[in-house]
């Protein structure tokens, strides 16, 4: 685990980071409370924290409090209080300010491990649960609404210098393939789609049905166009099904790139028109929209 260690003792945190580090974990340790609900608030791989109730400017309990204000249903957090005066405070005020578990300080090599990986097994299972619930179950992909967080994520933080594009891709003539063939080989197409579109190492989605997106982190349009054009060969030269006559399918995809001031809705909505304007052309296209509404078709 990636654990934060705070307490006011140079010696004990030397010890216990010691402790730790045994044990396999990374460890950063902070003498100041402030600090160190800064660096957890800011790093989301932090999964623990371990803290004295004899912390300050925040004292033990006010930390305990603040941190369980970042931990929600997206982002479990285990937070381990330990007090050499625990008769001081009785233990379920600390539970109750958010702590998951209480050790004497110094805590025992021994006990110390066997609480962390009390705290991994349950870590593990959040994290399990987590990923089901942005899992769709098909193909594996993000679902709708998993992408869209990581979109708005995506969003928030570009910037001139960190182009991000964003390409929404629609399977052509898909009722056509479900009516002949049957919705098993229907869902057959759809999870083969979502292995090429893993295979780029975008961000990708499934929407619903059989429409996707990929979120291109620093991609111009022009090289998410590249993307995209091997996205499109790859499905038009796939054929499934060992039969005499193989089944093949193409794609429509539709590319837009993020501009200053946009939000997820505009930056979506223009690859959307993108998609439009692709299946409009003919289908087994890739058009591309830019911010003054230009549609280009690149293939």
């Amino acid at each position: 685990m990636h654990i934060v260690l705070v307490d006011p003792s140079g010696v004990v945190r030397k010890t216990i980071s010691g402790m730790l580090v045994s044990a396999g974990h990374t460890v950063m340790a902070f003498s100041d409370s402030a600090a160190a609900l800064a660096q957890v608030a800011a790093d989301p791989s932090v999964t623990c924290v371990l803290t004295s109730l004899e912390v300050q400017p925040l004292d033990g309990l006010e930390l305990c409090w603040s941190l369980r204000a970042l931990a929600d249903d997206r982002r479990p957090l285990t937070i381990l209080v330990m007090s050499s005066a625990r008769e001081r405070r009785p233990l379920d005020e600390v539970l109750d300010a958010g702590a998951d578990d209480f050790l004497m300080k110094p805590p025992e090599a021994q006990e110390l491990r066997g609480r962390l990986r009390s705290a991994e097994r349950v870590l593990k299972l959040q994290q399990a649960l987590i990923r089901q619930a942005d899992t769709d179950h098909l193909t594996q992909l993000l679902n709708r609404g998993a992408f869209m967080r990581q979109a708005q994520a995506a969003v928030e933080s570009a910037a001139v210098s960190r182009p991000l594009a964003v390409m929404q891709l629609d399977i052509d003539h898909f009722k056509k393939i479900n009516d002949r063939h049957g919705h098993d080989v229907g869902d057959l197409v759809i999870r083969h789609i979502a292995q090429i579109l893993r295979e780029t190492g975008a961000i990708a989605g499934r929407l619903g049905g059989e429409e996707y997106a990929l979120l291109l982190l620093d991609h111009s349009l022009g090289a998410a166009a590249v993307v995209a054009h091997r996205v499109r060969s790859q499905c038009a030269g796939s054929a499934l099904l060992e039969r005499s006559c193989p089944l093949r399918f193409t794609v429509s995809i539709g590319l837009s790139e993020w501009s200053e001031g946009d939000s997820v809705g505009t930056l979506l909505k223009r690859a959307d028109v993108s998609l439009y304007a692709a299946k409009e052309g003919g289908r087994n296209r890739v058009a591309m929209t830019s911010s003054t509404l230009k549609i280009e078709f690149v293939s």
